[in-house]
């Protein structure tokens, strides 16, 4: 069994399940209880779940989409400073098996940049989940500079969570299994993180690291694609897309669990750059810890992706 550190591994504190609870509405009620209480667990079965997959730490991150929903700036402010001195106060209590990424308000990007850097720098945080965009704005808006300015000069990981977005596609109505983590999830965070990307975003913030689940919402399968197109319709960059991604983005295993992918992953934006997660609670820990375990790959690989890559891209 390989040593692990688990990326995306999601938990609730006081005052943001208000935000959750909507996002459950059309589970069964028992299963959307199951996961709020697993969510609120921080000791035994959290652990346990964790042992029964080989993993050594998980970086916990509240469950979207938290604050991002809040439209009142100065309460989400407030509410994320709270979420983060909660989070640290759990982390402490088992310093040893837990890390964190910051819960941030941009509405505030002023305020945003000054949380981050207290997080990482106080708290001992290893970088921030955004859950999506945060009430229909991404975070290519030019009104957000301020905090990716602190990001750049801090060389912090943004990880962007997915989201539902502000409207649905005609393409899937009619069609709720497909709506949220089966296809449009990835189709909105894929697309949120290919706005920095064309837009220039890591030429202004070169520092910036961007993370990505689900092995990269796609990404790393269509980069010649992406290269072709950008360079067909005049996109004015001083590189393609591609090199971007190889040098700024880096993707977890959350929720794929199979090799196809990861081998992709792996070849198209290099062994550096892919991590390892599980999702817990939304996804099993102990299935992602034995795939991790037994998927065939190398043992050079499979240390690398399970534990070696985070610990430099995160400085755990």
């Amino acid at each position: 069994m390989v040593q692990k550190i688990a990326l995306e591994e999601h938990v609730m504190t006081p005052g943001l399940a208000e935000y959750w609870l909507p996002t459950m509405s059309e589970l069964p009620k028992p299963a959307a209880e199951n996961f709020f209480n697993r969510l609120n667990d921080f000791g035994g079965r959290r652990i346990e779940e964790m042992d029964k997959g080989g993993i050594t730490k998980a970086v916990l991150s509240v469950a979207g989409p938290g604050v991002q929903a809040e439209r009142d700036a100065a309460l989400a402010t407030k509410k994320s400073r709270e979420a983060n001195d909660q989070l640290a106060v759990e982390i402490q209590k088992h310093p040893d098996r837990y890390a964190g990424f910051a819960h941030i308000a941009v509405q505030d990007p002023k305020n945003a940049a000054d949380e981050l850097e207290r997080c990482i720098r106080d708290l001992k945080f290893c970088g921030v989940m955004i859950n999506g965009h945060t009430n229909g704005m991404y975070l290519d808006n030019a009104l957000f500079d301020p905090f990716w300015e602190r990001v750049n000069a801090l060389g912090a990981t943004v990880y962007i969570h997915p989201a539902d977005p502000v409207s649905q596609m005609p393409v899937l109505e009619g069609f709720k299994v497909l709506s949220r983590p089966m296809w449009g999830w990835g189709v909105e965070t894929g697309s949120h993180a290919l706005r920095l990307i064309v837009g220039g975003h890591f030429e202004r913030f070169p520092n910036a690291k961007l993370m990505l689940g689900h092995l990269g919402e796609t990404l790393p399968f269509l980069l010649w694609r992406l290269d072709s197109r950008a360079k067909f319709q005049g996109l004015k960059l001083p590189k393609p897309p591609s090199d971007y991604i190889k040098r700024n983005v880096f993707v977890t295993t959350s929720g794929m669990c199979a090799l196809e992918p990861l081998r992709c992953s792996i070849d198209a934006m290099g062994l550096s750059n892919v991590l390892f997660a599980a999702d817990y609670p939304f996804e099993d820990a102990a299935e992602a810890g034995h795939w991790m375990d037994t998927v065939a790959i190398s043992d050079a690989e499979r240390a690398a992706v399970a534990y070696d890559n985070a610990v430099k891209v995160l400085k755990l």
